[in-house]
């Protein structure tokens, strides 16, 4: 009788995924200066399951880009208001908001877009009007193209735009994927949230398909790791099986300095900026730059 050979888990050392070499694949160099601004490259922050971290991800990268001398423009696309809420917003507070870009013509994107205290980092903000926006758009013309319309007017003024998209595939996700250019999709190192993401591949797919052909997968990002535990170490492996190439290498550990962060609207890079979160993600925003998902 022959028992099985245990599979080489892959595994962090530091803040990136390792395999059997036992050493990271690559070093992602600092970042060149731009010679100047836009036109922006879109990026949905997508996954239909919530408490994956794609807002702390969307606020998070956008500020480390923004360290590196991109302009960052962070649109709000969940009705809840957490990404304006985590960049120093009220989203009660509200005059105009990215519901009143999508469904009034008389407002334009510029109209609505705030400037935040990060510095290179403006808002396009959300609040619970935008739960109406999903509604009243199935009678709309084109109603999947909506925000990629919306979204014109401001593209030569940024390099990158980050879209925080609500944890549902509905039609507010599908106008994300249709602004956007690239996904990136955060996802938890559990084996129900990897369970769940084939359903939002099958979504992308389809977008490519009928939508926009142009779309592509930046990356998968694990998220909320803990090494400590051979379920993670599982996980982390079965994502690069399924996910090859596209995962990042790049790794975001559990830390409590995340929610610190938040409950101070605060990116986590300005807030501890010497911490070990900080770190990992102006790491992933010089691995999305290598890798041409920024410019």
């Amino acid at each position: 009788m022959t028992t099985e050979q245990p599979r080489e888990l892959f595994t962090v050392h530091g803040d990136a995924i390792i395999g059997p070499t036992g050493r990271p694949k690559h070093q992602f160099p600092e970042p060149k200066p731009l010679d100047g601004h836009g036109p922006a490259r879109t990026i949905a922050m997508v996954n239909q399951k919530g408490g994956v971290g794609k807002t702390t991800s969307a606020i998070n990268l956008g500020a480390a880009l923004a360290e590196y001398g991109r302009r960052v423009l962070m649109v709000d696309f969940d009705p809840q208001g957490a990404l304006s809420v985590g960049l120093g917003t009220s989203p009660h507070e509200l005059e105009t908001s990215v519901y009143n870009v999508l469904m009034e013509k008389s407002v334009g994107a510029r109209d609505a877009v705030l400037q935040t205290h990060v510095p290179g980092v403006d808002l396009l903000p959300a609040n619970i009007d935008l739960s109406a926006a999903e509604v009243q758009l199935v009678n709309e013309v084109a109603r999947e193209q909506v925000l990629e319309r919306a979204l014109r007017q401001v593209r030569d003024d940024y390099d990158v735009i980050i879209i925080d998209c609500q944890p549902s595939l509905g039609l507010l996700t599908i106008n994300a994927l249709t602004a956007a250019h690239g996904v990136i999709i955060p996802l938890v190192a559990e084996f129900f949230a990897l369970r769940a993401v084939a359903l939002l591949v099958d979504t992308i797919e389809k977008v490519q398909d009928r939508l926009n052909p142009d779309l592509e997968v930046d990356g998968v990002l694990a998220t909320m790791v803990d090494m400590r535990t051979l379920h993670t170490k599982e996980v982390i492996t079965r994502i690069v099986e399924a996910f090859g190439d596209r995962v990042f290498e790049t790794v975001i550990k559990r830390t409590v300095k995340f929610p610190d962060a938040t409950v101070a609207a605060e990116p986590i890079t300005s807030y501890a900026h010497k911490h070990e979160g900080a770190k990992a993600y102006r790491q992933l925003a010089r691995e999305l730059i290598a890798r041409g998902g920024a410019p």
